[in-house]
Protein backbone atom coordinates (compact mmCIF):
# COMPACT_ATOMS: atom_id res chain seq x y z
CA UNK A 1 0.00 0.00 0.00
CA UNK A 2 1.75 3.04 -0.98
CA UNK A 3 1.13 6.46 1.24
CA UNK A 4 -1.12 9.07 0.35
CA UNK A 5 -0.58 12.71 0.47
CA UNK A 6 -3.62 12.64 3.25
CA UNK A 7 -1.88 9.94 5.05
CA UNK A 8 2.02 11.28 5.06
CA UNK A 9 1.79 14.99 6.08
CA UNK A 10 5.49 16.41 6.67
CA UNK A 11 4.08 19.78 8.09
CA UNK A 12 2.11 17.80 10.76
CA UNK A 13 4.63 15.64 11.59
CA UNK A 14 6.91 18.33 11.68
CA UNK A 15 4.83 21.64 13.41
CA UNK A 16 1.80 19.32 14.87
CA UNK A 17 -1.65 21.78 14.63
CA UNK A 18 0.65 24.44 14.56
CA UNK A 19 1.74 27.10 12.38
CA UNK A 20 5.10 27.94 10.72
CA UNK A 21 4.85 31.31 12.85
CA UNK A 22 4.93 29.08 16.13
CA UNK A 23 8.59 28.53 15.86
CA UNK A 24 9.60 32.07 16.34
CA UNK A 25 6.83 32.32 19.42
CA UNK A 26 8.54 29.25 20.66
CA UNK A 27 12.30 30.82 20.71
CA UNK A 28 10.74 33.81 22.45
CA UNK A 29 8.92 31.43 24.99
CA UNK A 30 12.08 29.78 25.20
CA UNK A 31 14.37 32.59 26.02
CA UNK A 32 11.63 34.18 28.47
CA UNK A 33 11.37 30.70 30.46
CA UNK A 34 15.37 30.22 29.89
CA UNK A 35 15.87 33.47 32.25
CA UNK A 36 13.12 32.52 34.60
CA UNK A 37 14.94 29.47 35.11
CA UNK A 38 18.20 30.72 35.94
CA UNK A 39 16.60 33.37 37.40
CA UNK A 40 14.35 30.75 40.04
CA UNK A 41 17.75 28.68 40.69
CA UNK A 42 19.41 31.87 41.99
CA UNK A 43 16.88 32.40 44.63
CA UNK A 44 17.76 28.75 45.50
CA UNK A 45 21.06 29.62 46.49
CA UNK A 46 24.39 27.72 45.83
CA UNK A 47 22.81 24.50 47.65
CA UNK A 48 20.24 24.31 45.03
CA UNK A 49 22.22 23.48 42.36
CA UNK A 50 24.91 21.08 44.06
CA UNK A 51 24.55 17.16 44.99
CA UNK A 52 20.42 16.95 45.67
CA UNK A 53 18.58 15.99 48.43
CA UNK A 54 15.37 14.59 47.73
CA UNK A 55 13.78 17.60 48.61
CA UNK A 56 16.06 19.68 46.50
CA UNK A 57 14.92 16.91 43.41
CA UNK A 58 10.96 17.77 44.16
CA UNK A 59 11.65 21.24 43.88
CA UNK A 60 13.89 20.99 40.48
CA UNK A 61 11.97 18.66 39.07
CA UNK A 62 8.81 21.36 39.76
CA UNK A 63 10.50 23.94 38.35
CA UNK A 64 11.19 22.11 35.12
CA UNK A 65 8.06 20.97 34.88
CA UNK A 66 6.60 24.57 35.17
CA UNK A 67 9.38 25.85 32.65
CA UNK A 68 8.48 23.40 29.69
CA UNK A 69 4.88 23.34 29.15
CA UNK A 70 4.75 27.17 28.08
CA UNK A 71 7.87 26.85 26.09
CA UNK A 72 6.11 24.66 23.15
CA UNK A 73 2.53 24.46 23.94
CA UNK A 74 1.00 27.55 22.51
CA UNK A 75 -2.63 26.87 24.63
CA UNK A 76 -0.29 27.57 27.63
CA UNK A 77 0.27 30.74 29.10
CA UNK A 78 3.50 32.10 30.45
CA UNK A 79 1.64 34.21 33.40
CA UNK A 80 0.40 30.64 35.05
CA UNK A 81 3.86 29.62 34.68
CA UNK A 82 5.43 31.79 36.67
CA UNK A 83 2.75 31.92 39.64
CA UNK A 84 3.81 28.10 39.53
CA UNK A 85 7.47 29.30 40.05
CA UNK A 86 6.51 31.42 42.84
CA UNK A 87 4.94 28.89 44.69
CA UNK A 88 7.38 26.61 44.34
CA UNK A 89 10.72 28.75 45.46
CA UNK A 90 8.00 30.26 48.15
CA UNK A 91 7.29 26.74 49.48
CA UNK A 92 11.12 25.18 49.36
CA UNK A 93 11.79 29.02 51.49
CA UNK A 94 9.37 28.43 53.80
CA UNK A 95 10.45 24.67 54.31
CA UNK A 96 13.92 25.62 54.10
CA UNK A 97 13.44 27.83 57.03
CA UNK A 98 11.12 25.25 59.09
CA UNK A 99 14.36 22.43 58.53
CA UNK A 100 16.89 25.11 59.54
CA UNK A 101 14.84 25.23 63.54
CA UNK A 102 14.04 21.64 63.57
CA UNK A 103 16.36 18.46 63.05
CA UNK A 104 13.06 16.21 63.30
CA UNK A 105 11.40 17.88 60.42
CA UNK A 106 14.65 18.14 58.84
CA UNK A 107 14.80 13.97 59.01
CA UNK A 108 11.23 13.82 58.00
CA UNK A 109 11.75 15.85 54.71
CA UNK A 110 15.54 15.27 53.60
CA UNK A 111 16.36 12.23 55.42
CA UNK A 112 19.50 11.12 57.54
CA UNK A 113 22.91 10.29 56.41
CA UNK A 114 23.20 5.63 56.60
CA UNK A 115 26.40 4.34 57.75
CA UNK A 116 27.32 1.19 55.23
CA UNK A 117 30.45 0.25 56.19
CA UNK A 118 32.17 0.46 59.60
CA UNK A 119 35.86 -0.64 60.31
CA UNK A 120 36.00 -2.70 56.85
CA UNK A 121 32.44 -4.63 57.88
CA UNK A 122 29.28 -3.74 56.28
CA UNK A 123 26.32 -2.61 58.56
CA UNK A 124 23.80 -4.88 57.51
CA UNK A 125 20.80 -3.70 58.83
CA UNK A 126 21.58 0.37 57.65
CA UNK A 127 22.55 -1.50 53.84
CA UNK A 128 19.38 -3.30 53.80
CA UNK A 129 17.46 -0.07 54.10
CA UNK A 130 18.84 1.77 50.91
CA UNK A 131 18.14 0.92 47.42
CA UNK A 132 21.75 0.63 46.69
CA UNK A 133 23.34 -2.59 44.30
CA UNK A 134 26.27 -4.47 45.82
CA UNK A 135 27.85 -4.42 42.52
CA UNK A 136 26.86 -0.27 41.98
CA UNK A 137 28.36 0.22 45.71
CA UNK A 138 31.85 -1.58 44.87
CA UNK A 139 31.82 0.79 41.27
CA UNK A 140 31.84 3.56 43.40
CA UNK A 141 34.45 2.91 45.98
CA UNK A 142 36.63 1.31 42.97
CA UNK A 143 36.11 4.86 41.59
CA UNK A 144 37.59 6.17 45.04
CA UNK A 145 40.95 3.83 44.64
CA UNK A 146 39.54 1.41 47.00
CA UNK A 147 40.48 -2.24 46.82
CA UNK A 148 39.52 -3.75 49.75
CA UNK A 149 37.17 -2.94 52.61
CA UNK A 150 40.07 -2.96 55.23
CA UNK A 151 41.26 0.05 53.66
CA UNK A 152 38.02 1.75 55.05
CA UNK A 153 37.34 2.87 58.66
CA UNK A 154 33.69 4.48 57.77
CA UNK A 155 31.34 4.71 54.37
CA UNK A 156 28.37 6.97 54.89
CA UNK A 157 25.79 7.36 52.28
CA UNK A 158 24.88 11.17 52.98
CA UNK A 159 21.34 12.46 51.90
CA UNK A 160 22.30 13.54 48.61
CA UNK A 161 22.87 10.13 47.33
CA UNK A 162 27.01 10.82 47.56
CA UNK A 163 29.05 8.33 49.76
CA UNK A 164 31.84 9.56 51.93
CA UNK A 165 34.48 7.38 52.98
CA UNK A 166 36.99 7.78 55.48
CA UNK A 167 39.90 5.75 55.13
CA UNK A 168 42.55 4.24 57.85
CA UNK A 169 46.07 5.20 57.40
CA UNK A 170 48.04 3.04 55.54
CA UNK A 171 49.97 1.56 58.97
CA UNK A 172 46.12 1.17 59.64
CA UNK A 173 45.19 -0.99 56.97
CA UNK A 174 43.39 -3.99 58.09
CA UNK A 175 42.86 -7.50 55.96
CA UNK A 176 39.26 -6.78 54.33
CA UNK A 177 36.68 -8.27 51.90
CA UNK A 178 38.33 -7.48 48.31
CA UNK A 179 35.54 -5.52 45.78
CA UNK A 180 37.69 -5.93 42.70
CA UNK A 181 35.63 -7.04 39.84
CA UNK A 182 34.99 -10.69 39.95
CA UNK A 183 36.84 -10.83 43.18
CA UNK A 184 33.73 -12.48 44.82
CA UNK A 185 33.75 -15.57 42.53
CA UNK A 186 35.75 -18.34 44.03
CA UNK A 187 34.09 -18.15 47.19
CA UNK A 188 35.01 -21.36 49.58
CA UNK A 189 33.66 -22.97 51.97
CA UNK A 190 36.61 -24.83 53.54
CA UNK A 191 40.00 -23.00 53.75
CA UNK A 192 42.09 -24.36 51.60
CA UNK A 193 45.33 -22.69 53.63
CA UNK A 194 45.79 -20.77 56.36
CA UNK A 195 45.19 -16.99 56.06
CA UNK A 196 42.70 -14.21 56.02
CA UNK A 197 39.42 -14.66 54.87
CA UNK A 198 36.30 -12.13 54.72
CA UNK A 199 32.65 -13.06 54.11
CA UNK A 200 31.17 -12.82 51.39
CA UNK A 201 27.95 -11.25 52.80
CA UNK A 202 28.84 -8.42 55.52
CA UNK A 203 32.64 -8.55 55.05
CA UNK A 204 33.85 -9.74 58.62
CA UNK A 205 37.16 -10.82 58.14
CA UNK A 206 39.27 -13.37 60.43
CA UNK A 207 41.86 -15.38 60.00
CA UNK A 208 41.19 -19.11 59.67
CA UNK A 209 43.46 -22.36 59.71
CA UNK A 210 43.35 -24.39 56.59
CA UNK A 211 40.96 -27.02 56.30
CA UNK A 212 38.86 -25.46 58.80
CA UNK A 213 35.05 -24.19 58.39
CA UNK A 214 33.20 -21.92 59.90
CA UNK A 215 30.25 -19.78 59.66
CA UNK A 216 30.19 -15.93 60.07
CA UNK A 217 29.88 -14.47 63.60
CA UNK A 218 28.05 -11.16 62.42
CA UNK A 219 25.56 -13.10 59.73
CA UNK A 220 25.98 -16.71 60.35
CA UNK A 221 26.70 -17.50 56.14
CA UNK A 222 29.24 -19.58 54.93
CA UNK A 223 31.01 -18.32 51.81
CA UNK A 224 34.49 -16.57 51.98
CA UNK A 225 36.96 -15.19 50.24
CA UNK A 226 40.94 -14.77 50.82
CA UNK A 227 41.48 -11.19 52.04
CA UNK A 228 43.34 -8.46 51.07
CA UNK A 229 45.62 -6.05 52.98
CA UNK A 230 46.65 -4.13 50.07
CA UNK A 231 47.54 -0.16 50.81
CA UNK A 232 45.21 2.13 48.80
CA UNK A 233 46.51 3.48 45.85
CA UNK A 234 45.67 7.33 45.94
Amino acid sequence: MFLTSDSFDLKQILLGSEEWSFLLETILRTSIMFFIIIFGLRLLGKRGVKQLSVFELVVIIGLGSAAGDPMFYKDVGIMPALVVFTMIISLYSIITYIIGKSKKFEKLVEGKPICLIDKGVFCIEDFKKESLGEDEFFSELRLKGISHLGQIEKAIEEISGEISVFYYDDNDIKYGLPIMPDSLDNAVKIFNKKSHYSCTFCGYTQEFERHEKSNCKVCDKDDWVESSNKKRIS
